[in-house]
């Protein structure tokens, strides 16, 4: 890979010493020289050569100074790594420098075998650091896509050797749906439909990170999340009584001539279910996510409810009837369920 050198320096002979002393580099595109003859040009350069890699400053120039240049990199550039190139080699300025943000400093006359072995190691600094901000960057972004816990158990030091391992454990599981949205995006255009339906779901992932549960995944128009730990189940029902006030309460705006208020039909239910990986690591792609019958049931406990309501089997209706309001609804025949099953709804 070229490395791009901004050299910076009033001495107008140096610009010739420099392109005969790495000639061969440059001629085989390892290095790319850049010259400016003070400080202020020297930004200028910068802004036109944003890839620049390692800057090669003198200090005594006129208009603005090399530590003056260095103050001003160090905060705008920080990809950017200088290396003062003076004849002023005494402690006080090598302090001044260092503390200005400068990699390393070299005395004039130069030695041009030292030199080079600098601009190398400056530009491997560079690299390095380049890659760690690229690797923050990508993170930050995978932050976005991939839930906190997932990531959690990613670091894990057996992380590798548990690709496709799995665990059972004790969860409740949520399904909402936000409810006639589907109708809705059939009139709105498609850029009006997901920026209101990420605002609904902006509203909906807080009540159930603030309850301790996270997100599994996204599906059109319906949110899965998991609890765990302690008090999950009154956790998840709190969650879901919480994301049904709050899009009442929405005041999302909608395009001139529509009417829409959110509501949502959720389904709860708990109990065990299969935590770890589920894909191909053959094709390297996996979703850590849970699977089982608590899951299932959970989903069509949702789509057996109206708009407004957060529907429990029987079961769960005996482990939550002293700290929850519920109410009977009905019994009902939930898909691949051999016999009917009693539901309740959660009022408050």
């Amino acid at each position: 890979m070229k490395t791009k050198i901004l050299v910076v320096d009033d001495e107008t002979d140096l610009e010739m010493l420099i392109k005969q002393k790495f000639r061969r580099k440059i001629r085989e595109s390892v290095y790319e020289f850049v010259f400016a003859t003070n400080g202020q040009e020297a930004m200028q350069r910068i802004s036109e050569h944003p890839d620049t890699s390692v800057i090669l400053s003198d200090i005594n120039m006129p208009v603005m100074d090399g530590l003056t240049l260095l103050t001003q990199t160090h905060a705008q550039y920080p990809g950017m790594k200088t290396v003062i190139v003076s004849a002023y080699g005494d402690l006080g300025n090598l302090r001044t420098a260092m503390n200005r943000g400068a990699f390393d400093f070299v005395v004039k006359p130069v030695d041009f075998a030292d030199l080079e072995v600098t601009i190398e190691k400056t530009a491997d600094q560079v690299r390095q650091l380049r890659e760690t901000l690229r690797a923050i960057q990508e993170n930050n972004i995978l932050k976005m896509y991939v839930d906190e816990t997932v990531l959690n158990f990613m670091t894990r030091p057996d992380f590798e050797n548990r690709l496709l391992a799995s665990e059972t454990v004790e969860a409740t599981v949520v399904f909402l749906d936000i409810c006639g949205f589907t109708s809705l995006a059939e009139k709105l255009p498609a850029t009006d439909v997901v920026s209101l339906l990420n605002t609904y779901f902006d509203l909906v992932v807080k009540e159930i990170i603030a309850q301790g549960g996270y997100v599994d995944k996204f599906m059109g128009d319906a949110v899965m999340a998991v609890f765990r730990g302690d008090n999950h189940l009154d956790n998840a029902i709190d969650a879901a009584l919480s994301a049904r006030t709050a899009l009442k309460q929405s005041n999302a705006t909608l395009p001139a001539g529509f009417e829409y208020r959110p509501e949502v039909s959720i389904g709860v239910n708990t109990g065990e279910v299969v935590s770890g990986n589920i894909g191909s690591a053959s094709l390297k792609r996996l979703d850590y996510t849970v699977i089982g019958d608590v899951v299932n049931t959970s989903q069509r406990l949702q789509a057996a409810g109206k708009p407004g309501q957060i529907i429990i089997s029987e079961a769960v209706y005996l482990k939550v009837k002293e700290a929850f309001k519920c109410q009977f609804v009905s019994e009902v025949k939930l898909k691949n369920k051999a016999e009917p099953v009693k539901i309740y709804e959660v009022v408050e």
